[in-house]
């Protein structure tokens, strides 16, 4: 028996290894750089833990989300391997003992993100470290085509600096051919071994429907398999009002979003994956390392931007091999709704030297200075003061922080919060004798529940928008409030931060990052047009596309996807599913779900029939929004 099959069945408790886990692991302890390219659930932390474990010294994985290396950490703890990770917010004295504990505590992986690799200190005690193996965990994120490419990950090549001789392994689940070659690229690694196993799911059912109303759809979908859940919805509003709707029609779920607290994150995403909750309903904010074997249903209710990414999250379905779905449910608007959301706020080059300078301006930075100099930055004014598209602005400061022109760091920990610390009542008669107050009060009392039992994050620019009044109104009463002793306020006046690389030149600095700019735009348009024809061809195996667009040409039918179902299905003739549609609109008006129920018949045939009788002048849709004889 093989030490690394020992290994796996002494710590992991597995009889085996899965298809290329122990090919992959001879290539790292044969000290080759590795290229590990495996579907999501396919044990792709197996490929560089076993191998570290078997030398001698530490394995550093870089990895992008903090929850994962979290979650990481903690399963090898419970197999009593010393590992740790270097989280954000951690104080320095915290981080001297870690890095120290690192070189001469015996500890066995190291877990840090890309943006923590650039710290000065953490680079010294890397040196000084016996580093056995260097995994890069979302390797993707190192491509400029990639879909949630990262500009840090761009300097993880410097490891290769600190330690020349040590073998790097990148792993990723979702990368094109042309990712695949970028990587390799900007890791510099040398003559790589590179593994590729098929990205075919034969227990994955890739099912795309249209849909006119899709909470009843996926009402009928979570009845019809139910277990495990994940919802894939656009925005944070939607994510909690499809939550409250499954939970008012006895389906019990929770939600999860970028904008919630830390502590409830982690309170949901345990419920979810022990099982008192079964339905997650989430934003993509919900991604990268959820290890949860069983979910039965993936439901994608709005289009997400990329292929890649909409890979990824159906593929969060049946990691246990057995049967699962993803569905992905369309309507007449989703593709409108992705052009605006992904395509439409894309800046052009006139756009970012605009920005650019008015950026410059609003810092007052002079011509030929600013480099490296950093500044507070409250987003929500800029757009404001310069009347431009926040969309517009976000994506022309993410250009430049691509381009190296500037650093744009979002501080998600840095919230305006008010907790109200008297009774309502009190609240209230306080504002009886102070009225020039109350209508900012109520008004954030009528936006946010919670505050009289805890600190809660406020919008102080929504609640101006609101009330007609201005954000510095908005602040006084907060702090008049505060002052009363009637509320704690914690007030950040910044959002973000800003630093300038380079000096300001105005538009010969953007000139020169110009065709860059001009790339990524093309390909992000490319993308949003591949997941278009994906939803709009209805004739090829949705899993053949899929196969086809990360360079798997050679697939065959799955033969369970909707494209399959619907060639082997024998329906009923079409022309008698009209006549039952007309025979029951004889006795009433009746919507689509009602024409459905009854007659038990694929939603996707239903509305097809309906549409055609609508267009042929056959039927027509009532004030009611029901479908009646013409």
């Amino acid at each position: 028996m093989s030490t690394s099959l020992k290994i796996l069945q002494e710590f992991w408790e597995y009889d085996r290894f899965r298809p290329l886990q122990e090919a992959i692991i001879t290539a790292v302890l044969e000290g080759n750089d590795t290229f590990a390219l495996m579907p999501t659930g396919g044990g792709k932390s197996i490929c560089f833990q076993v191998p570290a474990m078997q030398k001698e010294g530490i394995c550093i994985v870089i990895s992008p989300l903090i929850a994962l290396m979290q979650d990481q950490v903690a399963q090898l703890r419970k197999k009593g391997i010393k590992a740790l990770a270097l989280p954000s917010g951690i104080k320095y004295e915290e981080l001297d003992t870690a890095l120290d504990n690192c070189i001469y505590g015996n500890y066995k992986f190291l877990y840090l993100s890309p943006e923590r690799l650039q710290q000065d200190i953490v680079q010294e005690r890397i040196k000084l470290m016996n580093v056995n193996l260097i995994a890069i965990d979302e390797a993707h994120c190192i491509s400029q085509w990639g879909h949630d490419f990262r500009p840090a990950y761009l300097k993880i090549k410097l490891l290769r600096i600190l330690h020349p001789t040590t073998p790097i392994i990148a792993l990723t689940a979702s990368a094109t051919p042309s990712v695949r070659t970028d990587i390799i690229k900007e890791l510099d690694l040398f003559d790589p071994k590179v593994f590729k196993k098929s990205f075919f799911r034969e227990n994955l059912s890739y099912l795309v429907y249209n849909s006119l109303d899709k909470k009843y759809s996926v009402e009928k979908i979570l009845r019809k398999h139910p277990g495990p859940s994940i919802i894939y919805l656009r925005n944070r509003k939607a994510v909690k009002e499809f939550s409250d709707h499954l939970n008012q029609a006895g389906l019990l779920s929770t939600y999860y979003h970028g904008g919630i607290e830390t502590a409830e994150k982690n309170k949901r995403f345990a419920q979810w994956m022990q099982e008192e909750i079964p339905i997650m309903v989430a934003t993509n904010a919900f991604g990268m390392g959820i290890d949860k074997a069983n979910v039965r249903t993936v439901i994608h209710c709005h289009l997400p931007e990329s292929i890649e990414s909409y890979f990824q999250e159906a593929g969060r379905a049946g990691r246990d091999q057995k049967k699962a779905y993803a569905y992905l449910l369309k309507s007449d608007h989703d593709i409108a709704r992705v052009k605006d959301q992904f395509i439409n706020v894309l800046p052009d080059i006139s756009f970012v030297k605009h920005v650019y300078r008015k950026l410059c301006n609003y810092f007052q930075v002079s011509y030929g200075e600013g480099e490296q100099t950093k500044h507070n930055f409250y987003y929500t004014n800029f757009c404001k003061t310069y009347q431009l598209n926040p969309l517009l602005v976000f994506n022309t400061l993410q250009s430049l922080d691509r381009c190296g022109i500037l650093r744009f760091t979002q501080h998600y920990s840095k919230k305006t919060a008010i907790h109200i610390t008297v009774t309502g009542n009190q609240l209230l008669s306080y504002l009886h004798t102070n009225a020039e107050h109350a209508l900012i009060t109520k008004a954030i009392l009528r936006t946010y529940t919670g505050v009289f039992e805890g600190e809660v994050p406020i919008n102080i620019s929504h609640i101006a928008s609101r009330t007609h009044k201005t954000e510095q109104e908005v602040v006084h009463t907060l702090q008049h409030l505060e002052k009363a002793a009637l509320i704690h306020f914690s007030y950040n006046e910044t959002d973000a931060e800003i630093i300038f690389l380079v000096p300001r030149e105005d538009d010969r600095t953007i000139n020169r990052v110009s065709s860059y700019i001009s790339e990524q735009t093309a390909a992000k348009i490319k993308k949003v047009q591949s997941i278009i024809q994906y939803i709009q061809n209805d004739s090829i195996c949705r899993s053949q596309q899929l196969l086809a667009y990360f360079g798997e040409d050679d697939s065959q039918h799955c033969g369970i996807c909707s494209n399959c179902l619907a060639k082997h299905t024998i329906s009923k003739n079409t022309k008698e599913i009209k006549e039952q549609i007309l025979f029951l609109l004889q006795e009433k008006e009746r919507s689509s779900r009602e024409l459905t129920d009854q007659l038990g018949i694929e939603t996707s045939e239903i509305l097809n029939c309906i549409q055609e009788l609508v267009s042929e002048g056959v039927l027509i849709i009532n004030s009611n929004n029901k479908y009646q004889l013409a």
